[in-house]
Order: C-alpha cells, then structure tokens, then sequence
C-alpha cells in the first residue's frame, strides 16, 4: 500500500516519492542546533522552511560564559564582561546607584560564527522554501502537503519553527504572558553603561511617571560593545498583555533623557516578543518539537540557547535509536521522542519556574526590585543554576525555599498570595 501511495508525477513520469527518516520545519536557531546533531547519526533529513538557512540572524543572543565553555563553544563569542552588574534602585528615589556585582562573565554570542558553524555540521541536509499547510500521519508514515503542492513523506516530523507553531498541540491558556524588549545598537552622546562592563538589570526608576510605576515594571540591559558602540534594551518581565514596541522604546529613551545621553547614530533596532508561559505539549502527538515549538523558553528568565546546545544531542542520539525499529510509526517515534526531551525532572522544574513567573507577574515595581536584590544574594552556583536550568530538582526546590525564608516579609506575602 505504501509503495502504491508513495510516487509522485514529474512531467510524463511516474517516480516513487521518498519517504525520509526526519523532516525539520524550520531554519532558526532551533531548527540548526538539532539537525546539526541529527546530521551526524547518518539519516536522511530534509528541512522545509519559509527563510533560508543561510540568511542571517537578526536578534542578538546573550549567554553566561560557563554554558559555551562547558560545551567547548567559548570560541562563538563575539564579546565577554567580566564586569557584569545590575541596579535595582534600593536608594532614595529608587535611584540606587550602587550596582550588585555579580562577579560572573557573560558573553554575547556571534550570530554570524555561530550559525556558520551548525551549517557546518549540517552540511548534506537540504532546505526547501517551502511552508507546511498540513501534516497528516497515516500508515505509521507522516504526510506534510505543503502551501505550493509538494507532499513529503518523513517517518517523523520535528517542527523547530517557533512558539506559533499551528501543529504542536498543547493546554489552551487564556492569557499568554509575553516577555518583549526594544534595542538600539548604536553611538550616544556619552556612554550609557561604563567602559568594559554589562548591566544585566536596571531596574532604577527615577525617569517614570506615578502612572508608569504602578504599570508592568521594565528594566535596561546593556552593554558596552568596544570603539564607542553600545547596545542598550528596555526590557519587560513577563506580562499580559504584553508590552508593545512603541511602549518599550519611549520607556528607553526617557531612561536615556533622564541622564543626559543622547542617541547620535543608530546601527541596528533589535524587536523581540516572546510568550513565557506556555504549557508544555502533549506528549502523545504525532508530530515532535524543538525550540519555542516544544515550550523549551526558561519561564524565568527568558533564555533557550543554552538548553537548545545542551538537550539536542541525546535526543538526537535516541531518535536514531528509535528509528532502527522499521515498525515504529510517527506517533510511536514521536511520543518516545517527547519523553526525551521532557522527562520527569525536566516536567517538574519547568512547573516549578511556571509557579514562580505566575508569582513575578503579581508584584509591583518596587516588590520586584526588592526581590531581585534578595535572589542576586544567594550564592552564584545557585542563581547561575537557576537562570540556567541546570540545577538538579532537589537543589532547585532548596534554592527556592532558601529564596523564601531569607526574603522580606512584602515579597514573602507576595508569594503566597
């Protein structure tokens, strides 16, 4: 039946249709760092995407050093700051000028190097411009009809395409908390941030309005980038809604006013909006994701690269694995798949972040300010780990009652509320 099925008509010709071992939708970051590991376990992938792989990444990517260096991907960074500090405006006026030293590098990672070394890897998979319309999984085997008319066939279909993915099912959820930022890599009347140094937070808020207090908090993150360039992003927490674009850029340069600085040259304008509280997929679909798509975004903190570089090895090593059983259909492939990439401990601390975003989101400016100069006091093993997800469950369930005992009594109430 499959044979029956499985040709395509080119011209006059009748010519059997391949049916691949893994089709990637996608051509992102997500979409890369798995077929760059899937590339070396000798299968036969093909990635359909709406923007060629080769087109160049827009948005910046920020990582603690130590998640590249344990990789042995030190080498990608663009620039490293030693000196990385953050303000949360505990003095009069919330001006706070004494900065919390975190005494731990951060890195930025080149876009450019990056991608051109999962390429690399990636080297024999071929992207089509293509955009999936439908997948349909029938006879163990997933069907992708795309919007120009081409149908490929795959064993499993991985959709690396992002958090608006249409064909990764999940929990509905009413509100949709979205983390956005607006950024500016350019020259300024004086620097924004001191020579060598990168602010992760500022959360000073002498520049707002009573009205724009009592609103969604955002803070600074910038850095210097050497010859007189820097890049400086207002940034939200999560929040529903979300903030929009022209919210986050007047929120900016009134911080910038409010000092002096003025914007003189402007080399790239950075635009992100992400959601944060997604709930995890379903487990038992037919298609599998990666990235976004599979709700891999760290609740608290916003980051996935690191994560990405972390899990997409084994679990490219395991659908390998899975695939040399000739009967497996693309649900079987697919379910084995999800529970590889959220195991049990993955799950729980995932739901653990949700919980604690859930409890951010409630806080007003000055509770969040408070309980971001508590968090930046407990021991740097312990705030990297959890920024960075690697914390173990039990540790991360210690870190956070450490977190809650050793915090002011206002964020106390504001966690239990």
């Amino acid at each position: 039946f499959l044979k029956k099925k499985s040709f395509n008509k080119v011209g006059d010709l009748i010519v059997p249709m391949e049916i691949l071992d893994i089709l990637i939708l996608g051509s992102g970051p997500a979409a890369l760092c798995l077929a760059s590991e899937l590339a070396k376990q000798n299968l036969n992938i093909k990635g359909i995407s709406t923007k060629s792989p080769y087109e160049k990444w827009e948005n910046t990517y920020g990582i603690w050093a130590s998640e590249l260096e344990e990789l042995g991907l030190e080498s990608l960074l663009s620039h490293r700051w030693s000196k990385t500090v953050s303000y949360f405006g505990n003095g009069i006026n919330n001006k706070g000028n004494n900065p919390t030293k975190h005494c731990y590098d951060y890195g930025l990672i080149n876009q450019e190097a990056f991608q051109n070394e999962l390429l690399k890897t990636c080297k024999g998979i071929q992207w089509l411009n293509e955009t999936a319309k439908l997948i349909k999984s029938e006879h163990q085997i997933s069907e992708v009809i795309c919007f120009s008319g081409l149908t490929l066939k795959a064993r499993l279909v991985i959709d690396a395409s992002g958090h608006n993915s249409k064909f990764i099912k999940r929990p509905l959820l009413k509100e949709v908390a979205q983390q956005a930022a607006y950024g500016i890599v350019g020259k300024f009347s004086t620097p924004p941030v001191n020579k060598n140094q990168f602010v992760l937070m500022d959360f000073r808020s002498d520049h707002l309005n009573e009205d724009e207090l009592l609103a969604s908090p955002s803070f600074l993150y910038a850095m210097d980038l050497g010859s007189e360039t820097y890049f400086v992003e207002e940034t939200s927490l999560a929040s529903y809604p979300a903030f929009s674009q022209d919210q986050l850029k007047k929120r900016l340069l009134n911080r910038l006013n409010n000092k002096g600085i003025k914007v003189e040259e402007i080399f790239h304008e950075e635009n992100c909006l992400f959601p944060m509280n997604l709930p995890l997929p379903y487990k038992n679909q037919s298609v599998l994701g990666f990235g976004g798509a599979a709700s891999m975004v760290h609740p608290a903190s916003g980051y996935m690269i690191g994560s990405l570089l972390r899990r997409a090895p084994l679990l490219a090593k395991k659908l390998a694995f899975f695939l040399k059983e000739p009967n497996y259909s693309s649900l079987e492939l697919a379910t084995r798949g999800w529970s590889v990439l959220w195991p049990y401990e993955l799950t729980q601390r995932h739901r653990l972040y949700q919980y604690g975003l859930q409890r951010l989101m409630s806080f007003d400016e000055s509770r969040l300010r408070s309980f971001f100069s508590n968090f930046f006091k407990l021991s740097t093993k312990e705030w990297v780990g959890f920024l960075t997800n690697t914390l173990p469950l039990p540790k991360l369930i210690y870190v956070m009652s450490k977190m809650f005992i050793n915090s002011p009594l206002k964020v106390k109430l504001g966690m239990l509320k």
